[in-house]
């Protein structure tokens, strides 16, 4: 199995093009899992450590404790009594993700491999000023991304918001209380895929948290976002706009409705998590 290499990191821009969108974990599962990503990507096992050289006489120097992470959020324990490893999780994530999506809901906007490590790579890039797309766990939102006007006139049309109605019927439908228990019975396989990332002494859960801060952070405007082509593609024509987190700028792109739903959904989750933080013992 390969690790995602970092260096990718920087290698595409988030710009508002047709392709797959975040949203459905920026529901659902960025939510915990959640909330959604993206990739060019490509995992390999962390490298074992190099075992301590022993004298040849004399006792065994004692072993090295490994260094827990830094943690600003904890989560209780998971309860679960056994888990699989990253590689045979999947099986155990489908079950779990379409008994809280609906088996239809799962089936049209999930990718269903490597679950745990797209939602891991997904949440770490959301606060990101780029978010490669490779590793996303969604299929593509239906329909094509439509403009309104031309020239320096170009906006985002509003049309585009009907494209996540589907995408905000199954988000509204999952309980936050139920995908937080779910997350936390299962979190240390989200925090072995973000060590495998390259962040050895720190915890996922805090990560989650500040992608939950920033897309709530995210700009409410109640005019039509202006556009320019400056190439292919389309960016915003705001510059600071343009030069917000990969997140806050799907938050942009799906319509201001569509994201203060977004936001309500968040908040719940953000409570729970600040809630199963409380209960810990």
């Amino acid at each position: 199995m390969d690790a995602i290499d970092k260096r990718t990191l920087e290698d595409e821009r988030p710009y508002l093009r047709p392709e797959r969108s975040a949203f459905p974990w920026l529901v659902a599962a960025l939510a915990i899992a959640l909330v959604a990503g993206i990739g060019y990507y490509y995992f390999r096992p962390a490298p074992k450590p190099e075992p301590a050289p022993t004298a040849k006489t004399g006792p065994a120097p004692a072993p090295q404790a490994q260094a827990k992470p830094a943690i600003a959020n904890p989560l209780p324990e998971s309860e679960a009594k056994s888990l699989p490893t990253l590689e045979l999780s999947d099986s155990m994530m489908r079950e779990s993700l379409a008994g809280l999506l609906g088996s239809k809901a799962f089936n049209d906007f999930i990718i269903p491999t490597q679950l745990v490590r797209r939602i891991v790579a997904s949440v770490d890039n959301l606060p990101r000023r780029t978010a490669p797309r490779r590793m996303m766990p969604l299929n593509a939102v239906p329909g094509a991304f439509v403009t309104a006007g031309a020239g320096d006139g170009r906006t985002l049309a509003a049309a585009n918001s009907a494209r996540y109605a589907p995408y905000l019927r199954a988000m509204e439908a999952v309980p936050a209380r139920a995908l937080v228990h779910a997350y936390v019975q299962v979190y240390p396989l989200f925090q072995r895929a973000y060590e495998e990332l390259g962040y050895p002494g720190k915890y996922f859960n805090d990560r989650l948290l500040e992608a939950i801060d920033d897309l709530l952070a995210a700009p409410e405007i109640g005019t039509p976002v202006r556009l320019i082509q400056p190439k292919v593609l389309y960016e915003f024509a705001d510059p600071e706009l343009e030069t917000r987190s990969a997140g806050q700028k799907i938050m942009l792109r799906m319509g201001a409705a569509n994201a203060l739903k977004v936001k309500a959904k968040l908040s719940e989750i953000r409570q729970e998590l600040a809630a199963a933080g409380a209960r810990r013992p």
